[in-house]
This record gives C-alpha cells, sequence and structure tokens, in this order.
C-alpha cells in the first residue's frame, strides 16, 4: 500500500463537541437528526434497521459549531448485518461529549432496557430523550421514564418540533455553551461524492481515504443506504468525501428504502464538487454507467472515472491501455473525464487520484477575463468561420464566462435559431484547448442580440432602404403574388437576392466616390 501524505483522517471533527443520537431501531432517532439539522439528512422510514453507519454532520447548537451524529439502531436479536450496525453504534459512546437517548414514550422494549443499563456508565453526559409526544395526552407518559434513574429527562416530537428548544438548552448546560447571535462561517473544503453501481468498492476507498470504518464493508449489495461524510487532509486541503449507495437498475431496486438511498445518491451530485464514478475493472463499463454519467454532466460537476480493482488484472502487457481505450469508445459522453486504474482494496495509486481531484477542482473555479475570452473568439471564427445557414452567414459577435463550478459561457450570436450544433463543439473545444478546460464539462448558451427599438423606430437607414428598392425592382414579382419565401428553397433564393442587392448598392456608391474626384 503507498504511503499518503493525508492527515486528520476522521470521520468526526474532533476539534468539535461530539452529541450522539443513540437508540432501538424506529424510535425516531433519523426523524429528530434530520430536524435538529434542519434538512432531510437521513432516511427515516417505518422499516426498522433503516440507519446503518453513523451519519455525522456539523450543526449550530445555539449558534454554536458541533458535531451530531445519527446512528443505527440497536438490536437484542443480531443477524447478519446487524452485529456490524450495533457495534459501531456503541462505539460512539466513549467518544461522545453528550448522548441523546431517545426512547419511544408508547413502548418500552426489552432493547430499550438494555440500553438504560449499558449507557449506566455514561450518565453524567446522557439526555434521556421521550419521543413521540405527539399531543398533550402523552404528556403525562413522560414522568414514567424519571423511574429510569437519569437527572436529565425531556420529552419531545421529533415528527412535530415540539421539545425540541428544551432539548437544546439541556446539551448548551452539559458541554457549558451559551447561545449566540454571530453565525460562524463554514470551513472550504473540496467535496467529492463516490457513485457507482453496487459493490464496485465505494465503501472501501471511503474507508481508506478517511482512515477509519465510516461505511460498513459487506459483499451483500444496498449495504450502504445514506450518504456518508468523512474528512481528510491532503497535501494541505481539506477534502469532504461523500459515500452513497450503489445505484441499480429501477427495475432491481425492490425495497422502499432502497429506492429512496438511491434518490439520496443522485441528489448528492448537486452537493458535489467533483464525482468519482468507481467502475469494477473487471466489469467493465455498463448502461447505468452510462445513465449517472449523463446526470452529472448535465449537473456541469466535475467527474472522475476510477477504474477500481487493478489488483485483479492478470498482469498481461498494455491490458490497462486497452480497457481504457475500450472505456472511451463506450462513454463518449465522457470524453473529456479523466480515467484513473486504482485498487481500493490494496491502496494503490491513490495519491495519483487525489492530485487529480484536486486539477478538476481548479478547472472547475478558474474564470476567464471576458477580454481575454474575445479576443480569442476572433482568432478562433478567423481560423474556422462559422457556417453558412439559408439566411446568410452566422455570426457569433461576442461571449462571457457566466458561471464557475459549473463552467458556463454565453455568446451573442446574429441568429440563435438552427446556429449549428457543430461549431458549438468547435467552441467548447477551443474553450478547453485554449484556456485549460481539458477535464470539466464546458456548457454554452446562445443568445441573439436584438437590436436597439429606438432605431426601429426611425425606420430603415438610406443604404438598407437602397437594398430593399433593388431587391424590389430585380425580383419582378406581381403584386398580390405569393411571396417568394414561402415557397420551397425560397429563403435560400432571397438570401442570394440580398446578397446581389448588397453589391449592387455598394459598386454604386464606389462609382458616385470616383465620380466626385
Amino acid at each position: 500500500m503507498e504511503k499518503l501524505d493525508i492527515r486528520n483522517k476522521a470521520d468526526i471533527d474532533t476539534a468539535l463537541p461530539l452529541i450522539s443520537i443513540i437508540g432501538r431501531p424506529n424510535a425516531g432517532k433519523s426523524t429528530l437528526f434530520n430536524r435538529l439539522i434542519g434538512k432531510r439528512r437521513a432516511i427515516t422510514d417505518p422499516t426498522p434497521g433503516v440507519t446503518r453507519d453513523p451519519i455525522p454532520e456539523r450543526w449550530l447548537l445555539g449558534n454554536n459549531p458541533v458535531t451530531l451524529v445519527d446512528s443505527g439502531g440497536v438490536k437484542l436479536d443480531k443477524e447478519g448485518i446487524d452485529f456490524a450496525v450495533t457495534d459501531k453504534s456503541l462505539s460512539l459512546l466513549e467518544q461522545s461529549d453528550a448522548i441523546v437517548f431517545l426512547m419511544d414514550c408508547t413502548e418500552v422494549t426489552a432493547e430499550d432496557l438494555m440500553l438504560v443499563e449499558r449507557l449506566r456508565p455514561y450518565t453524567d453526559k446522557v439526555v434521556l430523550t421521550v419521543n413521540k409526544v405527539d399531543d398533550p395526552k402523552r404528556e403525562d407518559l413522560v414522568w414514567n421514564f424519571f423511574s429510569y434513574g437519569y437527572q436529565r429527562v425531556v420529552g419531545i416530537s421529533a415528527a412535530h418540533g415540539t421539545g425540541i428548544e428544551e432539548l437544546e438548552d439541556s446539551l448548551l448546560g452539559m458541554l457549558d455553551l451559551e447561545r449566540t447571535e454571530d453565525i460562524p462561517e463554514e470551513p472550504e473544503t473540496i467535496k467529492m461524492a463516490i457513485l457507482g453501481k453496487p459493490n464496485t468498492g465505494k465503501s472501501t476507498l471511503m474507508n481508506l481515504l478517511t482512515g477509519r470504518d465510516i461505511s460498513i464493508v459487506s459483499p451483500i449489495a444496498g449495504t450502504t443506504r445514506d450518504v456518508m461524510r468523512g474528512t481528510f487532509i491532503y497535501k494541505g486541503t481539506e477534502y469532504t468525501v461523500l459515500d452513497t449507495a450503489g445505484i441499480r437498475r429501477k427495475s432491481k431496486v425492490e425495497e422502499d428504502v432502497e429506492y429512496y438511498s438511491v434518490n439520496r445518491a443522485i441528489k448528492t451530485i448537486d452537493d458535489a464538487d467533483v464525482v468519482l464514478l468507481m467502475v469494477d475493472i473487471m466489469e467493465g463499463i455498463t448502461e447505468q454507467d452510462k445513465k449517472i454519467a449523463d446526470l452529472i454532466v448535465r449537473r456541469g460537476k466535475g467527474v472522475i472515472i476510477v477504474l477500481n480493482k487493478t489488483d485483479l488484472l492478470k498482469g498481461i502487457p498494455n491490458e490497462i491501455e486497452a480497457i481504457k481505450d475500450r472505456v472511451r469508445f463506450l462513454f463518449p459522453v465522457l470524453s473529456f473525464a479523466p480515467l484513473m486504474p486504482i485498487s481500493a482494496l490494496k491502496g494503490l495509486d491513490i495519491g495519483k487520484l487525489l492530485d487529480m481531484v484536486w486539477s478538476v477542482w481548479k478547472q472547475l473555479t478558474k474564470r476567464i477575463d471576458t477580454s481575454a475570452l474575445n479576443t480569442a473568439l476572433k482568432e478562433w471564427t478567423k481560423d474556422n468561420e462559422p457556417p453558412r445557414g439559408a439566411a446568410g452567414h452566422y455570426k457569433v459577435l461576442y461571449g462571457t464566462q457566466v458561471s464557475a463550478s459549473p463552467v458556463r459561457f454565453l455568446f451573442f450570436v446574429n441568429r440563435v435559431h438552427d446556429f449549428p450544433d457543430s461549431y458549438i463543439s468547435y467552441l467548447k473545444n477551443m474553450i478547453r484547448r485554449d484556456f485549460g478546460f481539458s477535464y470539466i464539462p464546458v456548457e454554452i448558451s446562445l443568445r441573439e442580440r436584438r437590436r436597439n427599438p429606438s432605431l426601429n423606430e426611425k425606420g430603415p437607414t438610406k443604404t438598407e432602404a437602397e437594398i430593399q428598392s433593388v431587391m424590389k425592382s430585380s425580383s419582378g414579382a406581381k403584386k398580390g403574388a405569393k411571396g417568394t419565401s414561402r415557397k420551397p428553397g425560397g429563403k435560400a433564393r432571397m438570401g442570394k437576392a440580398r446578397e446581389r442587392a448588397e453589391a449592387i448598392v455598394r459598386n454604386t456608391k464606389q462609382k458616385r466616390k470616383a465620380g466626385r474626384k
């Protein structure tokens, strides 16, 4: 395994107070988590055991930054993946500065009682939070929970938001914090999302980068459900990495929970700067990979095709190059995207991958001065003029960059209708070549330059009147006849007639000037 210059490899910001939400399945932990952070980060569903991996999120508690963690449900009767989920949840107890122990006011189970005893050593940092107090009739039920011996007991409704302020006050007091009016700034970080089909090695790469077992690794497809988040520093730059659920075809998605997981993974594209599209190098590109790639390109995000599991290759000469060529052939929509072969399991070429992430991010955030763009545009149109249409030549008048990350340019043209796609592609290629956008998608929009309405109010210029007169006299059209422009090929004939008329008027003016001399 290569030695990486990675520091602060942790899934949780240890510089901030850590608050964990602990409880049995279906107690409402994810609903409370989403309520506190103010967004739907964790998936909520009536199915027990939806949350599997701990989900950390930066939370402003009274405008004090803390790390809030939603944990998987702790079970007594464990089978399969339940062992890993329970162990991960209980491992949070020792490192937490405050623990929100969530119970359901309507029932107390054997799992609840097990946690009551399991949390005894941590009594000083526990808030026993009684959830689902959804109407006044249930408020009296909260008193029953004081019998468990915890000094802090709060009744709430995570679904409706009642009792949340009292819970926050309890946490502020435990952490010796006070509410403040000053909102701290968000730290700058490069956000990269890991997307791809199930079992391509996404969670393995996530755990390697962060140095901890953030995501549960299992051969069972669909193990990861929520979007997992971790941070690390590489060569002085902070990165936030998002591990997502494997995206399968709709026909393969059977559970409602997996449906939400897949949708959450797709929405993660919007949160990321650079997307790592993980592909099993032994399986190659699939139709599902192409659909994911199309989503990434449409959102203008940076993307790197990561060919994982190179450790499984047979060592045939030029084997990787042949695979790259095949991917390029089958993946034309990502012709600009870098191809990075790695082995997440063995830690091979991870440094090269992170260097490429940084390069792609730099291109995404680059801005081009308008004057430099238009100087280059003159050269591009001189070397390769826009083609001619039915109504004459298309012209690109000037352009400007309207945004970075995603990188978008706006060009003003004389006519938008039927503007050739081939010339738009030419402009994209020139932008990539001359301004260093070789690794990212570039979007170009066209806008037709409108003349100042005040000029039209004065009527046509003298030159325009002469051109119209020549065209009218040379057409020989009878009064009341069908317009030439409506006939088949009429627009082309009108265009040629106008060019002849312009030449006649131009030659007439030159003769007038020569006669004056």
